[in-house]
C-alpha cells in the first residue's frame, strides 16, 4: 500500500467515511495549530488523536520537525497511547521501530536553580526520522523540543497553565498543540480554558462530545462490532442506562461535559461593580392594567408624548458616527420587559445609553417603544430579542421592521447559555462593557447560577428594591445586548451626512398601524 493511497484512506477516515466515527473525524480532520477537546470518557478520542498522529510523525520531507509528545498523567496512559501508535502504524504499513522504553531527561527550576531528573518515557520511531513520545509523567517544560503536543486528561495535570506556557511554545516553529480532557471541576483551569475560548479570548478550536452525542453518532455500534455482538436499539439503551448507573453521581461530569459545581456563583458582585455608572439612568416605565383597554390611539399618543419627554433627551446626544446595538428581555404582565441600547465607544468598550424597564406594558406600545428607540440609535446595527412565548411578537416585528440580517429572535435554550455566557462574562473582566449602577441591575446579574456547568437563570423569582416581581431580567437584556455586539452585522448601512434622522415622532395614528 503506499502513502498516497494511506492518506486518501485517512482522509476518508477525516470525512467520517472511514473506520473513524464522525466524532473522532471532525476532530482528526480540524487542521487548527490549537485545538482543544472537552469529552465523555472512553470515547475513543486518544485512539483518534493516535491515528492522525501516526501519519503526522510519518510523513517525511516537511520543513518542520513533526515529532509527537504525547503527555498523560499516569504510566498507563503512556503506554496505551504508544501502543495504539503502534498499531495504527501496522495497520498503515508504516515503517517504524517497535516500541522502546528509555529515560528522558527533563529541567526542573527549583528557588531559581534549574536542576535536571529523568523521567520514564516511551516512543516508536517511523521511517521518516520523526518519532512519537509518550511521557509517564507531565515535564516541568518543552524547551528546545518541536513538532505536535498532546496534553491528555488536562484536567487533571498538577500545572496545566505551565504546561501549556511551555507547549504554545512550538507553535513558533510551526509545531501543534492539541489538549483533551472529561472535567474535573467548575475551578478548575481546563474548565477556564474552555470557557476563555467560548467567550472570544482564545483564539482556538473547541471542540465538544458528550455521551450521547457519541452513542448518535455510532459508539455502542462500532464496540458491538469489535466485541462480536448483536446491536439493536433496546440493547444501546440498556448499555447506555448501565454506564451511566456505573458512575452514579458523578455521570454528568464523567460522561456529559458538565463540570462538577463549585459555589455556583458566575457573576459576583465585585466583578458586576467594576462595570457600572451612575452617569447611566434607568428608566422604569409602568402603566395600571386598566390602559391596555383605553383605544388605540388614546394608547399611542400617551406613550408618544413620554417617549418625547423621557427618551428623546438621552437618545439625541448620541453621536452618529458610532454603532450602537439593542438587547432586549421581554416581559407583559408578570416579568419585566428590559430594552439595554449599547453605543460603541472610541475605545471600541460599549456603553448603555440608559435602561428601561417596562411594566405592563400592552403589546402594541412595546412595538411603539422599541421602533422609537431604534429609529433613533446611530449606526443601529444589530439587536438580539427574546423570542420565547410571547416575546415572539415583538421579535417579530423588529426582524420585519429592520430585517433579519440585523435582528436575531433568539430562544434562550441551554446552547445559546453556553455559548454566550462565557463571553458576557469576559465582558465584565475586561470591563468591555458599561451599564447602569443599580442595587437591581446588581442582583439581576448576581441571578445568574452554573447550573450543570452552564450558567443561567435558575427558576426561583425574586423581588426588586420597589419590593415587585424580577427574574434576572436586566441581566438577560444585557447578555442579549453584548450578544450583538458579536454578530455578524448584515452589511454596511449609509447614512445622509445632512444630519436627518430617520424618525416616527410625526407620523399619524394611521401610519402607525401600518407599519
Amino acid at each position: 500500500m503506499t502513502m498516497g493511497t494511506l492518506q486518501n484512506d485517512f482522509d476518508q477516515a477525516r470525512q467520517g467515511t472511514g473506520i473513524l466515527l464522525p466524532y473522532q473525524a471532525r476532530w482528526a480532520a480540524d487542521r487548527a495549530p490549537v485545538k482543544v477537546m472537552e469529552k465523555s470518557r472512553r470515547i475513543g478520542i486518544s485512539w483518534g488523536e493516535a491515528a492522525d498522529s501516526t501519519l503526522y510523525a510519518s510523513e517525511r520531507g516537511r520543513g518542520e520537525k513533526r515529532n509527537v509528545w504525547y503527555i498523560g498523567y499516569t504510566k498507563d496512559m503512556a503506554l496505551e497511547f504508544i501502543n495504539d501508535c503502534a498499531n495504527w502504524a501496522r495497520a498503515y504499513n508504516l515503517a517504524a521501530s517497535g516500541m522502546e522504553e528509555y529515560e528522558e531527561v527533563d529541567q526542573e527550576e527549583y528557588e531559581g536553580v534549574v536542576q535536571e531528573k529523568k523521567i520514564l518515557a516511551f516512543r516508536i520511531t517511523f521511517q521518516s526520522g520523526w518519532r512519537i513520545t509518550a511521557l509517564s509523567s507531565r515535564p516541568s517544560n518543552l524547551r528546545g523540543k518541536q513538532g505536535r503536543v498532546i496534553i491528555d486528561e488536562a484536567a487533571f495535570h498538577d500545572d496545566l497553565a505551565g504546561l501549556l506556557k511551555a507547549a504554545l511554545a512550538l507553535l513558533i516553529w510551526g509545531g501543534e498543540v492539541r489538549v483533551i480532557s472529561t472535567h474535573n471541576g467548575d475551578d478548575n483551569p481546563f474548565n477556564g480554558l474552555v470557557q476563555d475560548i467560548r467567550s472570544g479570548r482564545k483564539p482556538y478550536s473547541l471542540h465538544r462530545v458528550d455521551f450521547d452525542e457519541a452513542l448518535a453518532d455510532g459508539l455502542y455500534r462500532r464496540i458491538c462490532e469489535v466485541l462480536g455482538r448483536p446491536w439493536s436499539p433496546e440493547a444501546e439503551a440498556a448499555w447506555r442506562q448501565e454506564v451511566i448507573d456505573f458512575y452514579g453521581e458523578d455521570a454528568e461530569e464523567e460522561l456529559f461535559c458538565v463540570p462538577s459545581q463549585g459555589s455556583g456563583t458566575f457573576l459576583t458582585r465585585a466583578l458586576i461593580e467594576t462595570c457600572l455608572s451612575d452617569e447611566i439612568p434607568v428608566i422604569r416605565y409602568e402603566q395600571p392594567k386598566s390602559f391596555a383597554e383605553l383605544a388605540d390611539h388614546l394608547r399611542y399618543a400617551e406613550v408618544q408624548d413620554w417617549c418625547e419627554e423621557t427618551l428623546l433627551p438621552w437618545l439625541k446626544p448620541l453621536r452618529w458616527e458610532r454603532n450602537s446595538v439593542v438587547g432586549e428581555d421581554f416581559g407583559r404582565s408578570g416579568d419585566l420587559s428590559v430594552f439595554i441600547p449599547l453605543e460603541e465607544q472610541q475605545n471600541a468598550n460599549w456603553r448603555a445609553v440608559f435602561h428601561l424597564e417596562l411594566r405592563n406594558m400592552p403589546f402594541q406600545q412595546q412595538e411603539q417603544i422599541l421602533y422609537y428607540i431604534c429609529d433613533r440609535l446611530p449606526r443601529f446595527r444589530y439587536g438580539a430579542f427574546d423570542a420565547r412565548g410571547n416575546g415572539q411578537y415583538l421579535a417579530e416585528r423588529a426582524m420585519q421592521r429592520y430585517g433579519a440580517s440585523r435582528i436575531a429572535q433568539v430562544m434562550l435554550t441551554e446552547p445559546w447559555y453556553r455559548e454566550n455566557m462565557p463571553r458576557y462574562k469576559a465582558a465584565f473582566e475586561d470591563r468591555a462593557i458599561l451599564l447602569a449602577k443599580d442595587a437591581d441591575v446588581i442582583e439581576d446579574h448576581r441571578a445568574f447560577k452554573v447550573i450543570r456547568g452552564i450558567a443561567k437563570l435558575p427558576e426561583t423569582k425574586t423581588k426588586g428594591q420597589d419590593k415587585k416581581q424580577r427574574h434576572g431580567d436586566s441581566g438577560i437584556a444585557g447578555a442579549m445586548a453584548w450578544h450583538a455586539v458579536h454578530a455578524e452585522w448584515g452589511g454596511d448601512i449609509e447614512f445622509e451626512s445632512t444630519g436627518v434622522r430617520r424618525t416616527t415622532a410625526g407620523t399619524s395614528m394611521a401610519n402607525y398601524m401600518r407599519q
